[in-house]
């Protein structure tokens, strides 16, 4: 399933195609966070920084530990923290995407949410397109759509992300998993 009509994609998968070739985007998996008339918004899953939210965000260390890894969410807002994570109340994130699962407020009191949530993810940036543009990509067909499994969005294996969620969709699904990077590499 490649075009989703004019139904919001917030809480689903946009999976990289095989052609697609912007290596912003090559093999990656986006969570949508937003998609309306003024364009769509989402966070890259499986793109780890080298630096961690300890050295980059100390203040949200109290959240994921000092250890994990921020993640490159996009080549948007470069310098934007965007905090995704599993409430146990719901009513604390800023944004839900799925039950339970959102964005924290961008004035959020990180001690007072270290104490609320269940699993934490730190991006740096986002994924953004204009009005229309996604829309086109997924005429083009350059993303499939699918929807997440609760582990995928904090996956800790996140280079085998792209592959793992299209062989679970099975099908042709399945096989575009098995295909190298550079198809003239086969």
């Amino acid at each position: 399933m490649t075009g989703e009509g004019n139904e919001s994609l917030r809480g689903r998968l946009l999976i990289a195609g095989p052609t697609l070739s912007d290596p912003n985007f090559a093999r990656t998996v986006v969570l949508m966070a937003e998609q309306g008339e003024e364009g769509a918004m989402g966070v890259i899953l499986n793109r780890p920084a080298t630096i961690t939210v300890g050295e980059a965000v100390p203040d949200l260390a109290q959240l994921t530990g000092d250890e994990e890894h921020v993640y490159v969410g996009g080549p948007v807002q470069r310098q934007a923290v965007i905090v995704l994570a599993e409430f146990d109340d719901p009513g604390q994130a800023g944004q839900l995407v799925l039950p339970g699962i959102g964005f924290a407020a961008a004035d959020s009191d990180f001690g007072e949410l270290a104490n609320g949530v269940r699993r934490v993810r730190v991006f740096a940036g986002c994924a953004g397109w204009a009005p229309g543009q996604l829309e086109a990509e997924l005429g083009r067909e350059d993303w499939i759509v699918g929807d997440p499994a609760p582990d995928d969005l904090f996956a800790s294996e996140t280079e085998e992300l792209w592959s793992t969620i299209l062989k679970r969709m099975g099908g042709n699904y399945a096989l575009i998993a098995t295909m190298p990077l550079d198809p003239s590499m086969n």
